[in-house]
């Protein structure tokens, strides 16, 4: 796969699948922008792995809550490469709250940024891809967009609402040539988040009611995901060999069953 000369837009890039899909993008010839919120320093470790194999990148910062900050980042892309061909919606919330740990300031939270950060960035880069007649919209969803999930009704709200976002979109965008996917991946090993606020999945008595390995058996290859494995789906759809790919929900999770 082949994107020399495509740019790219990543939101969430300074950790977890959004790092590993910008680096994917660049391996693969993409001029990428990597976004952060928060996690300027994994922003600036993302750009300097890409930096590291000879990759053209660059950081841009926004708040995805806010149109503004949206609008004037995307406009930084445009101004620094020219265009833009890709865009990956990845920053995201997850506060892995209970049904009635959630009050109305953290549903507000999770759906600006999950859900409605999504549909704002995607208004973002319309107008450019329409004057290319040319462009790749992928949204990071979940497989809790379609299979309930037991840690946090909001976040999976907001994945639903996400698959449906990627159809809608791309029912009304594919007469200007641009695409719009949804990608669902499982459960993936990021490793350490550098700023974190989410709780833990399981408390502590449902980790001490789990018996060893129990979780490993959801996984019939034996593993999680890995944010590379996000990046290799992500960069076809990036490609020219896509085209026909559009208002596809992509699940890419191992055939993970739910214990």
């Amino acid at each position: 796969m082949n994107l020399s000369g495509k740019v790219a837009l990543v939101t969430g890039a300074g950790t977890g699948i959004g790092k590993g899909v910008a680096i994917g993008l660049a391996k693969h010839g993409a001029k990428v922008a990597v976004h952060y919120n928060r996690s300027d320093a994994g922003a600036k470790d993302t750009l300097e792995q890409i930096q590291a194999f000879g990759g053209d990148a660059i950081i841009v910062q926004a708040n995805v809550q806010n149109n503004d900050e949206i609008v004037r980042m995307v406009k930084q892309v445009v101004d620094h490469y020219g265009r833009i061909d890709v865009l990956v919606n990845n920053a995201a919330l997850q506060l892995n709250y209970r049904f009635f740990e959630h009050d109305e300031s953290t549903f507000d939270r999770m759906m600006y940024t999950n859900l409605k950060g999504y549909w704002q960035c995607i208004q973002a880069v319309v107008p450019y891809m329409k004057k290319q007649q040319s462009g790749r919209i992928m949204l990071m969803s979940s497989i809790h967009g379609k299979r309930p999930g037991d840690f946090d009704v909001v976040y999976s709200m907001t994945k639903g609402g996400i698959r449906m976002l990627g159809r809608e979109a791309a029912i009304e965008l594919g007469k200007y040539g641009i695409t719009v996917n949804t990608l669902e991946p499982g459960a993936v090993d990021v490793g350490k988040q550098s700023v974190r606020e989410s709780k833990p999945f399981l408390d502590e008595a449902e980790q001490k009611r789990r018996k060893p390995g129990e979780f490993m058996k959801k996984f019939p290859m034996g593993r999680v995901g890995k944010p590379a494995d996000v990046a290799a789906l992500a960069c076809f759809i990036a490609s020219d060999e896509s085209e026909f790919i559009t208002g596809s929900a992509i699940r890419l999770d191992g055939a993970s069953v739910h214990l």
